[in-house]
């Protein structure tokens, strides 16, 4: 580990690559676009390798404000992207120094945490969306999440786009639907996550969270990249309560993969900020993906981090009991499988999609193929009639 930052790019350039790392060093330190006095200070970033058209910048840990992630992008990610002499460049990788990790308490509830309070400690969990994405009323909103806990699921999470409109109010939704599964575990034992997103401006967030608490909110939810990662961090250290963190928006910065930004460095911000759950991609599903990425993401989230509490990744996108296997292949049991058209969309409606993904989460851990183990659950053999394996 270095006591500087590293961040490691992939350049496309007509330059030299020397001179367009160089360049890219300059711009995001002391340089400009022509000689000043001062540029090379002990502040000024420098070019640490490079590797065909990887090249790795080194900025002195002295450039980055402790615990503004704000900060931290506006150096790595800043005007670089606009450089003309660069015809595309993408962020692949950052190594934080200690320092900057310990500047950051990380989730105050991570996997075991999780685990803990919905008892469910020796598989993956399986978690749905509400579908309709959006329209529904609190009430309706309500029956759906029951329907799918009564099948078995461990989490419930709200649409991104869904937050407080006047269809589906948001404290009258959290009420409905906090009620309706207290209904469900009373008869079946079955405890779940609510996961309601409170996303909002800076200026309403922590009041926003603090509403859903109090009408018995057990997950919150945010889209950290249209809220921004402090946003993620004021409700982190502001609340008592797990939080999913939804991606959407991402593809703008990472699908191209010769430019943007890598889902790794997204995925290291948010274990920083303090995350829960973190949807970084399936290995099988309707979403672009890059297997070597999700393993990347994977590893980032659970492994060892300066103490940093551990965080599920999310598999979502397109998938169904057929494709359940496939993603918990790469991801292991630690993650959350999650499905929404692939539960609701089932021929005998929810509560029998719920049981189907249920079913092929038990057929991948008993190591039995899905097709074999459907033969005696009808819910899974339904699935697999609807759309394959």
């Amino acid at each position: 580990m270095h006591r500087d930052v590293v961040a490691r790019y992939r350049v496309e350039t007509d330059l030299p690559l020397r001179k367009a790392a160089e360049a890219i060093a300059a711009e995001q330190s002391t340089g400009t676009w022509t000689e000043v006095r001062g540029a090379e200070s002990d502040l000024a970033a420098s070019v640490l390798s490079i590797e065909g058209n990887i090249v790795e910048i080194e900025f002195p840990v002295e450039l980055f404000e402790p615990g503004n992630i704000p900060q931290y992008l506006s150096v790595i990610a800043g005007n670089l992207f606009g450089l003309e002499a660069l015809k595309k460049v993408r962020l692949l990788d950052v190594d934080f120094p200690e320092s900057l990790i310990r500047a950051h308490s990380g989730p105050k509830f991570g996997i075991e945490d999780a685990r803990r309070i919905i008892d469910v400690h020796d598989r993956p969990l399986v978690g749905t969306i509400v579908k309709p994405k959006v329209g529904l009323n609190p009430r309706q909103t309500a029956e759906v999440a029951g329907a799918a806990v009564r099948g078995g699921l461990d989490l419930v999470k709200d649409d991104e786009t869904l937050t407080d409109q006047k269809f589906c109010p948001m404290e009258k939704r959290v009420e409905e639907v906090m009620a309706e599964l207290d209904r469900v575990e009373s008869e079946t034992g079955k405890r779940a996550f609510y996961a309601v997103n409170v996303t909002a401006g800076a200026d309403t967030i922590l009041e926003r969270a603090e509403r859903a608490i109090d009408r018995g909110a057990n997950m919150l939810m945010v889209d950290v990249l249209t809220a921004g990662f402090s946003a993620l961090e004021v409700l982190g250290r502001g609340v008592d309560l797990p939080i999913h963190v939804h991606r959407t928006m991402h593809g703008a910065m990472t699908r191209d993969r010769a430019h943007g930004i890598s889902m790794l460095v997204i995925a290291k911000l948010v274990r920083m900020a303090g995350g829960t759950n973190l949807h970084t991609g399936s290995y099988v599903g309707k979403m672009a993906s890059d297997i070597e990425e999700n393993n990347q993401c994977r590893d980032a989230l659970r492994g060892e981090w300066y103490g940093l509490k551990r965080v599920f990744p999310v598999a979502s996108g397109g998938i169904h009991p057929g494709k359940v296997a496939g993603n918990l292949d790469g991801y292991g049991r630690d993650c959350i499988v999650q499905a929404g058209g692939g539960v609701h969309g089932h021929p005998d409606g929810t509560t029998a999609g719920a049981r189907a993904m249920v079913q092929a989460v038990e057929a991948w851990l008993s190591g039995v193929p899905v097709s074999e183990y459907a033969k005696s659950h009808k819910e899974l053999e339904r699935a697999l009639e609807r759309w394959g394996v």
